[in-house]
C-alpha cells in the first residue's frame, strides 16, 4: 500500500493544496447535482412551450433581445429583474422558462423567481446559444 502512504504524506505536507482540491471537487459535485435541477435543454423547453403553454422570459438586454428571441418571449433584462417581479404574478400558475445568452444570468433570475414563490421555474440550459445550436427559430417581432 505505498500509494496510500504517499497520499497521507502528500496531504500532511500540503494541507492547503488538498483543502483547495476538496473544495473544488465539492463545488463541482454541487453544480452537477443542484445545477441541473430545474433546467431544460432546448428541445425540452420547446415541448413545454407547445404542450403546457410555458411563459418564456428573456433576461438579456433589450438590444440583444431585438436582434432575435424565442417566439412570444417576454423581455425583462436582468439588471432590473427583481423590480419587475410584480408584473409576473399573473403567471404564477404556469411554467416559466428563463433564458439569457448562455444560461448563467437566467439561473440567477430563476432563483429570484423561486424566492418570490414561483414554483415551476426552469432555466434554459445553454441559453439562446443552445437554442440556436439546436436550429430552433428566433423572431424579431415584439410580443
Amino acid at each position: 500500500m505505498p500509494f496510500l502512504e504517499q497520499l497521507v504524506e502528500f496531504i500532511g505536507n500540503h494541507p492547503f493544496l488538498f483543502l483547495a482540491l476538496a473544495v473544488i471537487l465539492g463545488l463541482l459535485a454541487y453544480n452537477l447535482i443542484v445545477g441541473s435541477r430545474g433546467s431544460l435543454d432546448p428541445l425540452q423547453a420547446t415541448e413545454m412551450i407547445n404542450h403546457r403553454d410555458a411563459l418564456v422570459i428573456d433576461v438579456r438586454p433589450a438590444a440583444d433581445f431585438t436582434k432575435g428571441h424565442i417566439i412570444n418571449a417576454l423581455n425583462i433584462p436582468i439588471n432590473g429583474f427583481k423590480n419587475q417581479l410584480g408584473t409576473l404574478t399573473k403567471h404564477k400558475g404556469k411554467p416559466i422558462i428563463v433564458n439569457c445568452r448562455s444560461g448563467s444570468q437566467s439561473a440567477m433570475a430563476c432563483n429570484h423567481l423561486r424566492k418570490a414563490g414561483f414554483e415551476e421555474v426552469f432555466n434554459l440550459r445553454g441559453g439562446i446559444m443552445a437554442w440556436e445550436s439546436a436550429s430552433l427559430p428566433l423572431t424579431r417581432k415584439k410580443r
